[in-house]
């Protein structure tokens, strides 16, 4: 078990934690900071009475006040090490608007890091170099898209081309995402099929975005991928 962090530094990544998410409950705050649930609690009525506005939802978890504003997060140097890496990571990765999406948000994260911060950032991006994909090749530009109609339950139509080469125009609900041997895939729901189906981004000749929304499907990604493989 990780060591517990000293009390001033858990209060602090606890405020950072709940502007984090709409709604963090007590167990993802004693799971992240490795405490119990009654220490939780003391941490939060020690925010509240510090003055952090501090919203109880009975039944749900915590959330700041809507509006609230902090001073800006600063970054340590191993999280400001973690970021460079990932951005490594993902400039090697075949979808154009994962890479051109994460050097945009990277870059406005830089701009808040110390300067000597962004000097040893600068001289770490220079000294780490990801193997995969050496070409830079891209194959895909649709991820980005694809997490918004994901988020918000929207209908999508592609124009979809087959490994074995049939094109075929589908409406489809997106469901969820995973990338495997270098290739993101799209999980979905196809009206046509009535079924969920898989569907390679590279293989996306065309989306079309549609104002028509779609009931959230009950399952879970977890469960989808166990249904699998009792099939398979």
């Amino acid at each position: 078990m990780a060591e517990e962090k000293p009390r001033l530094a858990r209060l602090t990544a606890i405020i950072t934690q709940l502007q984090s998410k709409r709604i963090v409950t007590a167990k993802d705050i004693a799971n992240r900071h490795h405490v119990s649930i009654r220490t939780v609690y003391r941490d939060i009525r020690t925010l509240v009475q510090s003055g952090i506005p501090i919203v109880t939802e009975e039944g749900k978890g915590y959330s700041i006040m809507e509006g609230y504003k902090l001073p800006p997060v600063m970054f340590t140097e191993e999280e400001s090490n973690a970021l460079v890496t990932a951005e490594q990571l993902i400039l090697k990765n075949k979808d154009h608007s994962l890479a051109e999406q994460y050097q945009s948000a990277i870059t406005k994260i830089r701009s808040i890091l110390r300067f000597n911060q962004k000097d040893k950032s600068e001289l770490l991006a220079q000294r780490i170099q990801v193997r995969n994909n050496k070409n830079n090749q891209t194959t895909s530009s649709y991820l980005i898209q694809l997490q918004s109609h994901i988020a918000n339950f929207q209908i999508v139509q592609i124009d979809y081309f087959s490994l074995d080469h049939k094109k075929t125009r589908r409406l489809i609900e997106p469901f969820a995402l995973y990338t495997t041997n270098d290739n993101w895939i799209l999980i979905a729901f196809c009206k046509k099929r009535n079924d969920f189906r898989a569907f390679r981004l590279d293989r996306i000749q065309n989306l079309c975005s549609t104002q028509e929304r779609f009931e959230p499907h009950k399952i879970t990604l977890e469960q989808y991928f166990e249904e699998c493989r009792k099939k398979w």
